[in-house]
């Protein structure tokens, strides 16, 4: 029973396939019912997963790329229904080189990837604040901890997605609440379709993997379902990478 998360509902955003779809299903694996905040509720697949596994699910929508919508939506969700366990999940990436990247994309990334997950996390965790408990999970990155090579919008936005799970941690792990993050390797999602198209780069990764294969979404349901049940009460403020031994390297 330290897995199990029956009783418990889960916030999920970006939901609607990947890494976001696959969380969803296995906490809804581990007994939780599910919330599920994307961009539009064109989310059939990810429901029916949950469903499938006898939990209740529901979608709100909000846009990514306008926090003071996402907050808006995050703050009347907090006052509806408690939510246990927040998955911020949404994300995205704009490929290209740094002295030539556009401010409009870098705002987008940041946006989407920093601002919007404090506009989802600032008003649910006060709720978990008042009811002292609650699990924070952000989806991180390899480059949270790395440079990258032409992404430095994506990469400056998961080291602050990083220095944000540690301070909140810091403030809020005294009240009952643990905020942690999990770093994905190199996971074979949408993200990632133009690595794998070039023949060389994927070589490349593939190569330097220990596992040997870049990872897929389900991969990183355990690391989640651990971090959203009691059997991380004492995990506080950690980046767990889930990456087939690629930082070890």
């Amino acid at each position: 029973m330290t897995f199990s998360l029956r009783g418990r509902t889960a916030l999920v955003t970006g939901a609607r396939r990947g890494i976001g779809a696959a969380i969803a299903a296995g906490l809804a694996e581990a007994g939780a019912d599910l919330v599920l905040m994307a961009r539009d509720d064109a989310l059939a697949d990810t429901l029916a997963a949950i469903k499938a596994h006898g939990q209740d699910a529901s979608v709100v929508t909000a846009d990514f790329t306008d926090p003071a919508e996402v907050e808006a939506v995050a703050t009347a969700l907090a006052r509806s229904r408690p939510i246990d366990i927040l998955v911020n999940n949404a994300g995205t990436i704009r490929r290209g080189p740094a002295a030539t990247t556009e401010a409009a994309d870098w705002q987008h990334v940041l946006d989407v990837n920093l601002n919007s997950t404090w506009a989802v996390t600032r008003p649910i965790g006060a709720a978990m604040l008042e009811r002292g408990a609650g699990k924070i999970i952000t989806i991180a990155s390899l480059l949270s901890f790395q440079g990258g090579i032409t992404v430095p919008a994506y990469t400056a936005s998961k080291h602050a997605v990083a220095g944000l799970t540690k301070a909140l941690a810091n403030e809020w792990g005294p009240h009952g609440l643990q905020v942690n993050a999990i770093a994905p390797g190199y996971i074979a999602t949408d993200n990632t379709t133009d690595l794998r198209a070039d023949a060389e780069r994927e070589a490349g990764i593939r190569d330097r993997i220990p596992a040997g294969r870049w990872g897929t979404p389900e991969d990183l349901t355990g690391a989640a379902v651990f971090l959203a049940s009691g059997a991380s009460d004492y995990v506080n403020g950690h980046i767990l990478a889930v990456d087939g031994g690629w930082l070890a390297r």
